[in-house]
């Protein structure tokens, strides 16, 4: 396991306990380098969605148990956001909650000529996700073809 998926799940175990007792839902934890500085970002989520209030909580108590167990070796900025509407479909919860309904697929390489998809989400599982283009045709993608996969939105 590398440094940075230790980090992230070590906050993610101490964030799900957090969370429980907040009846809130840890969407994501990332450990990332941007400019030359080190993030730890945890996204929460909850019915009705997330005010500064909630982010404010889990930041907090986040906060102290991260200065308390001092497992990050670098310095950091921790982040506690909500995942906001371009939200990734990445966990089980995640696809199962979407079923039904209107995502948006942009892969890595070309397929059929085109890199990004629209579609309803009908089935998926460990491998494959499948979205129905129109009533008529059906697409199958592999997991590790899909750069990112998220509800899409129309403004």
């Amino acid at each position: 396991m590398s440094k940075k998926e230790n980090y992230e799940q070590r906050t993610e175990e101490i964030l799900l306990r957090i969370m429980e007792e907040l009846g809130v839902e840890l969407v994501d934890v990332e450990y990332v380098k941007e400019g030359g500085t080190w993030y730890l970002r945890s996204y929460i989520d909850k019915p009705g969605g997330i005010t500064v209030n909630d982010c404010e909580t889990v930041s907090r108590r986040l906060s102290d148990i991260l200065d308390e167990k001092d497992f990050i070796d670098d310095s950091y900025i921790m982040e506690v956001s909500s995942p906001g509407l371009g939200r990734p479909l990445k966990k089980e919860k995640d696809f199962k909650r979407s079923l039904g309904k209107e995502v948006e697929i942009k892969t890595y390489r070309m397929i059929d000529k085109q890199k990004e998809f629209t579609g309803i989400l009908k089935e998926y599982d460990e491998n494959t996700v499948t979205i129905a283009l129109d009533e008529e045709t059906v697409k199958t993608f592999e997991k590790g073809d899909i750069a990112l996969i998220r509800l899409a939105f129309d403004f």
